[in-house]
């Protein structure tokens, strides 16, 4: 019997001492972000604490920029070289030192009354003192900022990767702006050829006039999507800038000439349903609110009759006569609560907390398979642009040049068939890059991080700057 009493006590007189011991950690919990963004995004992110570190952080930066800049290595120099993110980082410096203020004992208390009557001293009340409840629920205190730090770094965790899927998405934005501006000034270029052409064979009056305006408007109008086009990669690639915290020469990185291909085959379903719904950063933060706040809750319940209890050693004297020793015991006790207001609020804020996880589950299936629907559906219509409709676009443009050489068509049909491929060129270049844009937000959804199929939406639903095709 007495061996089991002192195994009760054992318990929470060891998870005194420790918390009555807290330090700070040597990576200052930096170490489970990093895991949790490498498992995510694949790429290193770094917290720079030091000359050193600072100074390593940049020297990798320089090492990516002087080639090409793929969206891997776009969204480590991000990771490692972002001040918004760098100062995120520091949350969890904050945090930690509330974890180990909560682990420390609190303060001595001292007190001293001196009262005089004239010139004489008549009373002297002195006591030292430490708050007992406050030692007792030390190791309530100090699980509960520890459950609040793990919840610091699940969202410090979460900045990272939407910075990296930002990044992620601002490179193919930035990329697929830059092709769409280097196509829109061949385009221009041609229309500018053949509007001249038609000006001067107007001229010679071997051009029907109506004809010679058409040329003339789709000249005009490659010129407004040129200027388009140049506006909206100007902004996509200073976007992507931002993300990477670059300034200065570093700003004048390169970047592919195009977007990459989409692979022979998509993701199947089982490959997204391969990824545990655990992975999921927003249902780990509930569960971690969840588990916060039942500490929170027996915290109060332990709480809930006292309010504050401290006890210590008083000394007191009268007119100059020795001091006399005893005990000085402090206790508030709430009469006319109890603590039920606390206790009760602090039930639904737990119950509250068990339903957030519930609808996050629930968000997590219908975001994953909203954004599945989404990929698969840029997948086929990128292939199909890059399989079907440009290789037969430029086969139809080869047999006109080819008909237009032997004198089988005249100059007009062949003006014409040129108009109507600037269409699919263009509309091949933005269905690439939407493919790449869902793929990114597919991504992004398996870890619960925001974007995801309804920024796709958002997109498809915003007209593109591309010159008018068909006829004029």
């Amino acid at each position: 019997m007495a061996a089991n009493r002192t195994k009760r006590l054992s318990a929470p007189l060891a998870m005194l001492a420790l918390a009555g011991c807290a330090t700070f950690s040597t990576d200052g919990g930096f170490g489970s972000v990093e895991q949790t963004a490498q498992r995510a995004v694949g790429a290193q992110p770094r917290w720079q604490r030091t000359d050193a570190e600072r100074a390593e952080a940049t020297k990798l930066v320089r090492a990516k920029l002087m080639q090409p800049l793929s969206a891997e290595d776009a969204v480590q120099v991000a990771l490692v070289h972002n001040p918004g993110l760098q100062a995120t980082y520091n949350e969890l410096g904050i945090a930690e030192a509330d974890v180990v203020a909560a682990g420390r004992f609190p303060a001595i208390r001292i007190a001293s009354l001196r009262t005089k009557r004239g010139n004489d001293v008549a009373d002297i009340e002195q006591s030292i003192g430490i708050g007992v409840l406050e030692i007792l629920t030390l190791p309530l205190r100090y699980q509960l900022e520890s459950s609040r730090f793990a919840r610091v770094q699940a969202d410090v965790a979460r900045a990272t990767i939407q910075v990296a899927y930002d990044t992620r998405r601002a490179w193919v934005e930035a990329v697929s702006a830059q092709e769409a501006v280097r196509y829109m000034a061949q385009v221009q270029a041609s229309a500018e050829a053949s509007a001249e052409l038609a000006r001067r064979m107007a001229a010679a009056g071997n051009f029907p006039r109506l004809t010679q305006m058409r040329e003339q408007v789709f000249y005009a109008e490659a010129t407004a999507a040129y200027a388009r086009a140049s506006l909206a990669a100007n902004a996509a690639r200073e976007r992507l800038t931002r993300l990477m915290g670059l300034e200065g020469a570093d700003a004048g990185y390169r970047l592919p000439e195009r977007l990459p291909d989409p692979p022979a085959a998509p993701k199947s379903p089982a490959d997204v349903a391969a990824i545990a719904p655990d992975e999921r950063l927003d249902i780990r933060a509930a569960r971690r609110d969840a588990d916060s706040l039942a500490r929170s809750l027996g915290l109060v319940q332990a709480t809930r009759f006292v309010n504050a209890f401290e006890v210590g050693r008083a000394r007191t004297a009268e007119n100059g006569e020795p001091f006399a020793y005893g005990w000085d015991f402090r206790i508030e006790i709430p009469l006319f609560d109890f603590g039920t207001a606390r206790v009760a609020q602090a039930e639904a804020l737990y119950m509250q907390a068990v339903s957030r996880i519930t609808q996050a589950a629930v968000d997590a299936q219908s975001e994953l398979r909203e954004a599945y629907a989404a990929y698969r559906s840029t997948y086929d219509a990128a292939k199909h642009y890059r399989d079907e409709i440009v290789p037969l676009r430029k086969r139809i443009s080869d047999e006109n040049q080819l008909r237009y050489n032997g004198m089988l068509i005249s100059v007009f049909e062949l003006l014409a068939d040129a108009r109507a491929q600037v269409s699919a060129v263009s509309a091949a270049i933005e269905a690439t890059r939407e493919y790449w844009l869902a793929e990114t937000d597919l991504q992004a959804a398996l870890f619960g991080v925001g974007g995801g199929a309804r920024s796709a939406a958002r997109r498809r639903a915003t007209p593109t700057a591309a010159a008018s095709g068909g006829p004029h």
